[in-house]
């Protein structure tokens, strides 16, 4: 991790220290290990490999001691200046008093400033409070020179506590790894790592624990809760040979799983490391808010001065002490922090009530895509439907015997991870070994080639006969289901109609979609009568079938042609070429392939459709949150900055502008945690 105050990846200066621990391109356990450190009162002193140790296990108490101990001073001050009569506080006693009261919130600042200027790192906002308040000591604005670090203070340690709180989804989904897991050897049970179990470990799970990796399921059946890896817990049953997955919760008996995942490369794991990489991928207004505070600060310092120190040649009654008690508050009125923690922070919140829901955001950029998108492109299979098919009937040419013509399509299709391919396998039972079938070839879009006893078999749709001029006497138009034809040395012999389902919340998706005011399209490479119908049923705006995956490119360019921007969702891995293409790519089915994961821009971990139109209005709301924060400090620091250089504002309203604002941001920021979306 990179030390405080020092620049990112792209040479953009961190103004706040919680910034640039927190939103910096930092490993697992500076992002999700440890709560944030205050830069008041804790020691932020880095080990050698850069880790910061100041606050692990600090209390909230403990973040909030040097405050407390100076407000306590401070009022007692006070209360002596105007309220309690006595002889004694005045002169060296009265300034080392309010000295003392400024030290626990004030050296830290100071003591970090320095630390910024010996890097070369002169403009900062410590260095912007250091010389307000050391200002306001030189001309004797005792309690205001304490009441403005304190407040600054108290800001800071309200922003450690927000960002804590915003980091609370992504350390619950961490616990979710056991650290330890139960496995049998020589049929007794031995606690190990889990890190140190090994592919072919049988893990004992028992009721309540968690399963440290993922493995297959070999007891008859079980039940599991899958909150950690989809964000509801409603149980989900697992038969015997069933995948299970690190994170999952067993809900009643003893189950035993044979481990097939290393415990790094398991589903969790790589949701874990997509999580933490997030906050890498840095939306435009975030960019632009770091590039205009590294700009900005320099400038209001130089604008401080010529405050103080211009008027000299225009005013006839020069009172430098006036003068520089507005350049003081100039300085204090102008410190980024409102901005600078705010809006990162209000994209950590998106994403985290992202992952609350089930949907991982790759990074804030695509909460901003997702907030301006117009047009939704989706597959059919496995996204607006189940993508579990059910072979419906078989219906050959005379002559053909039914039982060699599905053992010959059973044995060809098992070279395919299609689901039509799956539900085939399921009708047909088991592969009959004996065929000898070589020369196999996939055709994309269209089906499987091989050889047999030096025949050719062709197995797909009616364009895979047609691409070889096999003859049909049927219309496959009149099919309304999937229909998967055969041909066998140059000659048709029928086909299988397959039936997939519709998902429960597929309508609903739609109608969703369509009260954001966004289009739906449906592209598929399944038979046009089929896409029609799902189209017509779900109230699918435009659906096209038959297509190639170079011809949903095509229709991606053509809707992109039109300045809308769009997402498709699909399964992230046979569409690759129109993920790439679309302003933002979402998978659909978190728990069915590492690929997916790997090229979706957004993940939706438990194939609901419904996320689809959930991930535009976190967008949308994470991006109203941002804007309103950039408003509302732009517009009050800009009327507190015009009274102060005007003699109008003091460093009370300076600090209300800074710390108030901040606070304000924060909060408004940390309500999209708590929203229903």
């Amino acid at each position: 991790m990179e030390h405080q105050h020092s620049y990112d990846a792209q040479g953009r200066q961190l103004c706040c220290t919680q910034t640039q621990k927190i939103y910096s391109q930092a490993g697992a356990e500076d992002l999700i290990g440890k709560a944030p450190a205050s830069s008041h009162g804790h020691d932020h002193s880095h080990d050698e490999d850069g880790h910061d140790h100041s606050t692990a296990g600090a209390s909230q108490m403990q973040l909030f001691l040097p405050a407390l101990i100076s407000f306590i001073l401070l009022i007692a001050a006070i209360a002596m200046d105007n309220w309690i009569a006595q002889a004694w506080f005045k002169d060296w006693v009265r300034s080392g008093w309010y000295i003392v009261s400024y030290l626990p919130v004030g050296y830290p600042v100071i003591r970090d400033a320095l630390k910024s200027i010996a890097k070369g790192e002169i403009f900062s906002e410590f260095l912007l409070m250091s010389i307000a308040t050391i200002g306001a000591f030189a001309i004797k604005e005792y309690p205001e020179a304490v009441a403005v670090m304190l407040f600054y203070a108290v800001g800071e340690v309200f922003q450690t506590l927000a960002v804590s709180r915003a980091k609370s989804n992504i350390k619950a989904l961490l616990d979710q790894r056991p650290d330890e897991v139960t496995i049998l050897e020589n049929g007794k049970s031995k606690v190990i790592k889990a890190a140190d179990a090994g592919i072919g470990a049988i893990v004992q799970l028992k009721p309540g624990e968690k399963l440290g990796l993922d493995g297959e399921l070999l007891s008859e059946q079980g039940a599991f809760n899958t909150a950690a890896l989809t964000g509801e817990s409603k149980p989900d049953t697992k038969m015997k040979g069933d995948v299970v997955l690190a994170g999952m919760i067993n809900m009643n008996t003893v189950s035993l799983i044979r481990v097939t995942t290393a415990y790094q490369d398991s589903k969790l794991s790589k949701i874990l490391e997509l999580v933490q990489n997030a906050t890498a991928q840095k939306a435009p207004t975030e960019l632009f808010i770091r590039k205009f505070a590294k700009i900005y600060t320099p400038i209001v310092v130089f604008l401080a001065i010529g405050i103080c120190l211009l008027p000299y040649l225009f005013v006839d009654q020069y009172v430098f002490s006036d003068w520089l008690y507005r350049a003081l508050v100039f300085l204090v009125i102008s410190c980024p922090c409102a901005l600078v923690i705010s809006i990162p922070l209000g994209y950590f919140g998106g994403i985290g009530a992202a992952s609350r829901n089930g949907i991982l955001f790759k990074g804030s950029n695509f909460l901003d895509a997702m907030a301006d998108i117009r047009h939704v492109v989706m597959d059919k299979t496995g996204t607006m439907t189940a993508g579990v098919f059910k072979v419906q009937e078989i219906k050959l040419q005379a002559g053909y015997n039914e039982a060699r013509i599905l053992k010959l399509v059973n044995k060809i299709e098992s070279h395919s991870s299609h689901p039509v391919a799956t539900a085939i396998r399921e009708y047909a039972g088991a592969i009959d070994e004996s065929i000898n079938l070589h020369n196999i070839e996939e055709i994309a879009g269209h089906g499987l080639k091989g050889i047999t006893e030096g025949k050719e078999l062709l197995v797909g749709n009616f364009k895979l006969l047609d691409k070889f001029n096999v003859a049909y006497d049927i219309d496959p138009n009149s099919i309304v289901y999937t229909t998967i034809a055969i041909a066998l040395d140059g000659k048709f012999v029928g086909f299988m109609t397959i039936a997939d389902r519709i998902k429960a919340d597929a309508a609903l998706t739609i109608q969703l979609l369509h009260k954001l005011g966004v289009k739906a399209t449906m592209l598929s490479g399944d038979k046009t009568t089929v896409v029609a119908y799902v189209a017509k049923e779900l109230g699918i705006d435009q659906a096209y079938g038959d297509l190639l995956p170079e011809d949903k490119v095509n229709k991606v360019r053509e809707i992109k042609g039109l300045n809308e921007s769009v997402a498709f969702v699909g399964d992230g891995v046979n569409d690759a070429p129109v993920v790439a293409l679309s302003d933002v790519g979402i998978a659909m089915g978190g728990l069915g392939s590492d690929a997916t994961i790997e090229t979706a821009d957004v993940v939706i971990q438990d194939d609901k459709p419904s996320k689809i139109p959930m991930a535009i209005r976190i967008g949308k709301q994470t991006k109203k949150v941002v804007y309103q924060n950039i408003g509302l400090a732009f517009i009050v620091k800009g009327i507190v900055l015009i009274l102060g250089a005007g003699g109008l504002a003091t460093m009370w309203e300076a600090v209300f502008a800074d710390v108030g604002v901040s606070l304000i941001a924060i909060l408004n920021a940390i309500r999209i945690q708590k929203m229903k979306f």
